[in-house]
């Protein structure tokens, strides 16, 4: 942990929708007590409930979605398709239900496994529902400003993936991406390096 490079609450209490393009790039940091795991956030997405249809907020404050009416800068994990875990971080301020969805990473260090979706990275970075709710400026699941000159992203936005239940909610461009990277969600496959060996890091 590099704790002048750990993202502090206060980035995380901004706009929602300047947070989410601000994460591109960011490092994503998780010490589950046995591997350090790491890896470069490329995909994000915006969820601006209760008044978004797509944000799980709309369907009113429940023991599930408490955590996004609380503190900006703690993670919201959920479990879907009875398969995938999914990451997400509070945004806002207090009482305002926000959030980013995490939809692709990059590897760094510790991660032999996909990236490339949400529920693809929480397997390859070993989060689950475990990780909800905790404080995002704690020790075992953190975010850090990348070391040394990284290259700069090369930041795109969309319309929102697999939301079209929400009407036009659905069209609003609330998804972000680095559209240089391969690891990104609909990058397509053939650009995509071999998963590194543990220990190493990916070529850019």
């Amino acid at each position: 942990m590099n704790r002048a490079r750990k993202l502090p609450r206060d980035f995380y209490a901004r706009g929602t929708i300047k947070v989410a393009r601000d994460l591109i790039g960011m490092h994503l940091l998780h010490d589950d007590g046995g591997t350090l795991r790491v890896g470069r956030i490329v995909e994000t997405e915006a969820y601006k409930g209760p008044s978004d249809l797509a944000a799980h907020s709309s369907r009113g404050r429940t023991p599930r979605t408490e955590v996004l009416f609380g503190e900006p800068g703690h993670a919201y994990v959920y479990f879907t398709y009875g398969f995938w875990y999914m990451l997400n971080f509070v945004t806002a301020g207090m009482g305002v239900p926000h959030a980013v969805l995490i939809r692709a990473l990059e590897p760094v260090s510790g991660i032999t496994d996909k990236t490339w979706g949400p529920g693809l990275l929480c397997r390859a970075m070993n989060i689950d529902l475990r990780q909800n709710t905790i404080d995002l400026c704690g020790d075992v699941l953190w975010l850090e400003r990348p070391p040394g000159r990284p290259q700069p992203a090369r930041i795109s936005r969309g319309p929102r993936i697999g939301v079209d239940y929400a009407g036009d909610w659905a069209k609003r461009p609330w998804r972000f991406y680095d559209s240089a990277s391969p690891y990104v969600s609909t990058a397509p496959a053939r650009n995509r390096p071999p998963l590194p060996k543990l220990g190493t890091k990916p070529a850019r």
